[in-house]
This record gives structure tokens, sequence and C-alpha cells, in this order.
């Protein structure tokens, strides 16, 4: 072999590339270790730019800045990404390097829909996640409707109340509470004090179909009964019933049985 000059070619040609391969790692973690690398600056905005809301970025970094180890070249950005979502209100984070010695951190803030269950201090976001943050600043600009419903239905509950707003703008009428019952029973109560009982439906065209006879027979109703109906019951196949306050009526149109709550 000491006589193949191709051979020792090859075995000098290896030796030397390992020899750089060394060096380099050597002078990454001399550079790496200098004081100019130390994590210097955390800026937090909202992704794309938006501006935050809820989060106010001296908080949050307050809060996440003793989670994050390292300096620019070692940090786990999975880690610091993680430390940053753990804040209230921050649905999501991404995070890059900027040289030399800074992290951005861009957030995307829940949108709040309501307050759900029973005042445990969770709220429910407008795409259907269940988080934890403060009631008070949630409801800065106004009440919460009170959303309600079994483990596993958060999505969509969001999306009934989504729909409801939606088919009962003709009205004017919005939900300020919609509940969910553990046998899938819809109930909402409405911004005039009417509680709508719309049953158990597993199927949003059933919903829709009786949230639209509602809205088709609401004004008759409203112009005979301005201010004294308590509930209005969508159960029936065929028609409704509804209460007055202080006493109970039928529609005359209705002759079969509501279904089951």
């Amino acid at each position: 072999m000491w006589h193949d000059i191709s051979t020792l070619n090859k075995i000098t040609r290896a030796l030397v590339g390992v020899l750089m391969l060394c060096v380099l790692y050597a002078g990454y973690k001399w550079v790496a270790r200098q004081p100019m690398f130390e994590l210097r600056v955390v800026k937090v905005q909202g992704a794309n730019e938006a501006p935050l809301r809820y989060v106010d970025a001296a908080t949050v970094r307050s809060a996440a800045l003793p989670r994050i180890r390292g300096n620019f070249f070692t940090a786990d950005l999975s880690a610091v990404r993680t430390a940053f979502e753990m804040v209230p209100w921050v649905q999501r984070a991404s995070v890059r390097r900027e040289w030399p010695n800074k992290l951005v951190v861009s957030v995307d803030e829940y949108r709040v829909l309501g307050a759900w269950g029973e005042h445990d201090g969770r709220l429910l976001s407008v795409d259907g996640y269940l988080f934890t943050a403060n009631l008070d600043e949630a409801e800065a600009e106004g009440r919460l409707p009170q959303l309600q419903g079994p483990d596993g239905s958060a999505h969509e509950v969001a999306e009934r109340l989504a729909d409801l707003r939606h088919w009962l703008a003709p009205l004017k009428l919005v939900p300020r509470e919609l509940q969910l019952s553990k046998r899938y029973a819809w109930t909402a109560r409405l911004n005039n004090g009417i509680t709508l009982k719309l049953g158990r439906i597993q199927e949003r065209e059933t919903f829709r179909l009786r949230v639209e006879r509602f809205v088709s027979a609401y004004p008759r109703l409203a112009a005979q009964l301005s201010g004294r109906i308590e509930s209005i019951d969508m159960r029936y196949p065929n028609g409704l019933a509804y209460r007055i306050r202080g006493q109970a009526g039928t529609d005359n149109s209705d002759a079969s049985r509501p279904d089951a709550v």
C-alpha cells in the first residue's frame, strides 16, 4: 500500500478533509462562545406585522425569556416557540434569528368568540379552540356570549354560533347564550330575552331549517305579543310552540309532538 501513490493520495486527502472539519468545528465553537452572539434583543410582533390587541410585548418577553437557553447559534427555536405559546392570548408563535444577536417572534393572537362553561375561566376562539385568558380583558368592549357544550364540542358550538348570527341578522337579533346539552339538544338565548329551543340536531341543514322557520314566524308573533314572549320551541316538525311570560301557549299550526330534549 505504501508504494501505491494513488492510495496514499486518497488517504492524504481524507486526512486533510477530517482535519479541516475539526478546525472548522473548533472555530465555530469558539465563535459561538463570543459575547457578541449572546441574545440581547427579542422582538415580539404580530404575525404579518399586524397590531397586537391583547398581547403586551414587554409582558410576553418577561414571561418567556427565563425559558430561553443558549445564544444566537445554540438557542433551540422550537423550545423558544413553545415558551411563547404558553403565554396567555398567544395561539401560535414563529421564531427566527436575526444577525448577530436578535430573535424575532411573530405572534398570532386568539380571536375570542365567547366565554365557555360554568365560569371556569376558559374562552372559545372564533376557530373553535378553548384557551385560558383574562375575562375582563376579553370583555373590555362588551359582554361576551356565554357558550357551553360537552367535551369535544367546542368547534361545533363555534360554527353554530356563527351560523345563528348570520341567519338571525335580518331580525336584528343576536344570540347571547348558546348551549349544547349532553343529549345534543341546542338552546339559545337572544338579546331580546327570548329563549329559543331548537332541540336535538346533528346536521347543520336541520339546524338551518329550524332557524329559518323561526325567522319566518317571529315577526308575526312579535307584532301580536310584543315583549311578552318568554320562549319559542322550534322542535315541532310542522310548526312551533311559544310560552308567554306567566303562562304557556301553543301555536295553532302545531299538530305534532316535539322531539325529546
